[in-house]
């Protein structure tokens, strides 16, 4: 590409006025880089008529990268992203396009480069454009050829910082249009393409001046946010300004560690130091804190690989389970004094890279690059950039967190001051309202050795009073007499030495001795304090890690020792409480010669009374005895009468019984033949006829039938209350046995039918069975018999008395009971008030089939408690003189429980009658004794 003097024309330096006015819009219009750059190639390839226009930027390692491309109708492949290696273009072109702004015009066919400076290398002055040619580096031109190049025009673009201005500029990048085909450049084309760069120069300082501004409006945003954070007392947000700082940075974890107080706020991903390192926290290890105590107040320590960072060296080990790489450190000082540590922390992450070609870095400087197909480079594990506007933040922070913990610090020993302040107060008022309960509790003690001349109650006074004032765990007196515990006061779940004997070889006669002279002995901690080693191992056994010990000596003997336990930890007895245990130690000895004295005192009248204790024993025991056997003898001469009775009655009720059926027959024959001879003889003699009027003999042939099957029922019924009468005996069942019980209460309830019907007063007493399906039952039947007779005649006598609720009045001609039940029908009963009265007999056996249940209820008055908890007491009874014994439930609770082996309970309210359980075993375990 060479370049023409004159000017094409009027249309040529109106594209050019058109050109320059395109761009400055753009620039003022727009704050968006990118969207300048975009522009700028576009126009000037318009400009230029090239097939490409192409912006090149150096990166920090003087490698490009094409951000911005204009490419006329794909007539070369595009390099728009593409990154070249820093040796594509030599170091000293670099210098000349920052020294002196070198504009490069190659022609490749004719292997020429034109370079226009805009200042003198040597003078630094601006020249007038001029273009100087020469020949161009083979080189040079073998890497056109290969990217399709034919001519190319070059021009530097450079970044002014517009606030420093005699600061030197930058080399940020170039300009670049290539052409195909050769291309001449005129002198006025170069000078507008220079003025272009130029805009975009003013565009590129504009973009920076905006970065930054945004960038300190966010920094600024960031550090009042976290400002707010760590100056709000009195709730100084530390753990929300750390997660507000790693946000800020980008960070995926972070810690900050107060030395002071050893706090450690995190949050995110965090380090976790191995075994081998011995910390748990990594800001306590030597080889940290040794690298705080080298940095200097307000320094910022920050690396993109901690693995390179020689004080980490060992440490790095704690962050290899994470993704954590780049690392930031500030030490926060307060007036030079080291007081914590901020860390950020920030992962490692993998880059991919898109190439112009792939070329051998070892044959860089001998050939050129003949290839520019896309090469992708990946690189995992790549360290993060810590810029200077994340130093700056972090230094902006320094002073705000220093002060803030500084301030929490100061807030917490004010608080501290004032909580010390309060708590001696409170420790001055305690010792006095100490002193006065110890003086409270040696005159308690004083009176009640005064009051009572019970040892053990004045010894257990001392010891429960002990135990409150010293807040100890365990108070014991132990006797040198026996060797032995004899009062002890527990706190908690320790365990209790009440009894305990000490072993003799761990206390040798010369510390008895010590202790009769008066000897206290205190040990702060049984692991540390000078111990014999079985004292130690007798102490530890019974959870005692301090104990305090007072000598109870009467004159010159020592009788005992007073010891308070501390189980729970370690305690250091101070000397309030050793004269205050002195003192009870004195009281206690005090106490001991009274009792002793009165001991002695009261000896013989013990004994006296001991015997007096044992007659009267034997005398209930005798007459316990006597009772039972009255009972027995009584309820076996019953049954004895009830079964010679029944046997008496019985031959004659047979005979009776037996000849009804024939002597119906006989009469009934008879009663044919006078039918005959009515028949046959209807016109008898006179006398005969007077004979038949006479006894109605109509009537006699009718009712006589009648007597004969009523005789029978009777009998019926008499051989009947003789079996009931037999079974309810059981003379001839007198050993353990299996039988039905639900004969025998269907036997005891036969003999007491006359009393459970309707008679005067009385409606009469309705029994519900409910019956299960029980077995057969291994018992005493006679004894349960009775157990039932016994029941069912006090369920009949609390029904019959009623609390008058049978009691009768007249009402018009109907006679009523309280409007209850009268004489009336069976709808009128229905509708009373009151229930009818009635006994509920149930029997079920359990589910493993071994026990039986017997429930036997009444809706009578029932019972107080007071009288419930009597009623299985020998000679008590609630009914009037001569009604009652106070033996029959008293002998019942004997059979059942002792005879059988059961239980018998009563249920009883009030107003809602009484329920008798009963429950025995199917099959006894054992035996049953008489």
């Amino acid at each position: 590409m060479t370049s023409i003097e004159q000017p094409n024309g009027l249309q040529q330096s109106l594209n050019q006025e058109s050109l320059l006015n395109r761009m400055i819009e753009q620039i003022r219009r727009s704050l968006d880089l990118q969207e300048i750059l975009t522009s700028t190639v576009t126009e000037v390839r318009s400009f230029l008529r090239a097939d490409r226009v192409k912006v090149y930027r150096f990166d920090a390692d003087d490698s490009g990268e094409v951000i911005a491309e204009s490419i006329d109708n794909e007539r070369l492949p595009s390099l728009l992203g593409l990154r070249f290696p820093v040796h594509d273009i030599p170091e000293a072109a670099r210098e000349m396009f920052l020294l002196v702004q070198q504009r490069s015009i190659i022609d490749v066919a004719n292997g020429k480069i034109g370079l226009a400076p805009l200042q003198s290398k040597e003078t630094g002055k601006r020249l007038q454009t001029n273009i100087h040619y020469r020949q161009v580096d083979p080189c040079h031109i073998q890497y056109l050829q290969a990217m399709g190049v034919q001519s190319s025009l070059v021009v530097p673009i450079l970044d002014r910082d517009p606030q420093e201005q005699l600061a030197k500029p930058k080399l940020w990048g170039l300009l670049v249009s290539h052409h195909t085909e050769p291309r001449k450049i005129l002198k006025p084309e170069l000078k507008v393409l220079q003025q272009v760069v130029d805009q975009v120069t003013i565009a590129i300082a504009q973009s920076n001046l905006l970065t930054e501004a945004l960038s300190q409006q966010k920094r600024e945003a960031t550090v009042n946010q976290i400002t707010t954070l760590l100056h709000k007392l009195p709730t100084i947000q530390l753990q929300g300004a750390l997660e507000e700082v790693i946000t800020a940075f980008s960070g995926v974890g972070g810690r900050l560690y107060i030395e002071q107080s050893r706090e450690l706020y995190t949050w995110g991903d965090q380090p976790t130091l191995p075994y081998e390192l011995d910390n748990s926290i990594i800001e306590q290890h030597p080889i940290w804190q040794s690298w705080m105590s080298e940095c200097k107040p307000g320094s910022i320590l920050a690396t993109s690989d901690l693995y390179k960072e020689p004080h980490l060296r060992v440490l790095a080990l704690a962050f290899r389970s994470t993704q954590i790489r780049g690392l930031m450190v500030i030490p926060l000082h307060f007036r030079e004094k080291f007081i914590g540590v901020l860390s950020i922390f920030r992962a490692e992450f993998e880059t991919e890279i898109l190439w112009a070609g792939q070329c051998e870095q070892n044959r860089r400087q001998l050939l050129p690059q003949l290839s520019f197909e896309v090469w992708r480079e990946q690189k995992k594990g790549q360290a993060p950039e810590w810029k200077q506007e994340d130093i700056t933040l972090a230094q902006a922070l320094y002073d705000h967190f220093s002060m803030a913990i500084q301030q929490k610090q100061m807030y917490k020993e004010v608080q501290d001051l004032n909580a010390n302040l309060e708590l001696r107060v409170q420790e001055q008022t305690a010792e006095l309202e100490k002193s006065l309960l110890i003086t409270k509790v040696i005159k308690q003690v004083t009176e009640q050795i005064r009051r009572t001349l019970d040892l053990q109650t004045t010894l257990q006074t001392i010891v429960r009073e002990v135990r409150s004032l010293l807040n100890s765990d365990r108070v014991v007196i132990m006797q040198l007499k026996s060797k032995s515990v004899i009062v002890e006061e527990i706190n908690g779940d320790w365990q209790s030495v009440l009894g305990l004997n000490a072993p003799l070889k761990c206390f040798p006669d010369d510390h008895m001795y010590l202790y009769s002279q008066g000897r206290v002995r205190t040990i702060n901690n049984v692991s540390t304090d000078s111990l014999s080693d079985c004292h130690r191992e007798f102490l530890q056994s019974l959870q005692v890690q301090a104990n305090l010990i007072v000598p109870i000596n009467i004159g010159m003997e020592l009788w005992g020792l007073l010891i308070a336990h501390e189980c729970n930890a370690p305690r250091d007895w101070q000397d309030a409480e050793i004269d205050l245990l002195q003192q009870l130690g004195d009281q206690a000895a005090i106490a001991i010669q009274q009792a002793q004295l009165y001991e002695q005192t009261c000896n013989a009248e013990t004994e006296a009374r001991t015997k007096a204790v044992q007659l009267g024993q034997t005398l209930h025991e005798l007459q316990e005895t006597q009772t039972r056997l009255i009972q027995t003898e009584k309820m076996s001469g019953l049954g004895q009468l009830v079964a010679g009775i029944a046997h008496e009655i019985n031959n004659p009720v047979n005979f009776i019984y037996g000849n009804l059926c024939h002597a119906s027959d006989y009469i009934e024959q008879l009663l044919e033949i006078l039918r005959l001879y009515q028949l046959y003889y209807p016109d008898p003699h006179s006398e005969i006829s007077a004979a038949i009027k006479a006894i109605d003999f109509e009537f006699l042939i009718e009712d006589l039938p009648k007597i004969i099957t009523s005789m029978q029922v009777g009998s019926d019924r008499i051989r009947s209350i003789v079996l009931s009468l037999r079974n309810f005996s059981r003379l001839d069942e007198a050993e353990n046995k299996r039988v039905d019980l639900h004969e025998g209460i269907d036997s005891t309830l036969l003999i007491l039918q006359h009393q459970l019907k309707e008679s005067g007063e009385f409606p009469g007493i309705e029994v519900i069975k409910d019956y299960g399906n029980i077995p057969l039952v291994e018992c005493y039947a006679g004894q349960m018999n009775q157990v039932f007779m016994n029941i069912f005649s006090n369920a009949i006598d609390a029904l019959e008395m009623g609390n008058g609720k049978w009691v009768t009045y007249t009402k018009g001609s109907q006679s009523m009971r309280n409007g209850e039940w009268g004489m009336g029908n069976k709808a009128e009963k229905q509708n009373a008030k009151y229930p009818m009265p009635t006994i509920h007999i149930s029997t079920r056996v359990s589910a493993d089939n071994s026990r039986l249940l017997i429930r036997i209820s009444d809706n009578g008055p029932g019972m107080t408690l007071e009288v419930k908890k009597r009623i299985f007491d020998p000679f008590y009874t609630t009914k009037p003189v001569g009604k009652g014994t106070g033996l029959g439930l008293a002998i019942s609770y004997q059979i059942i429980v002792e005879k059988h082996g059961g239980i018998m309970e009563c249920i009883s309210e009030p107003g809602k009658g009484t329920e008798f359980w009963i429950e025995i075993p199917v099959k006894p375990p054992a035996k049953i004794d008489h």
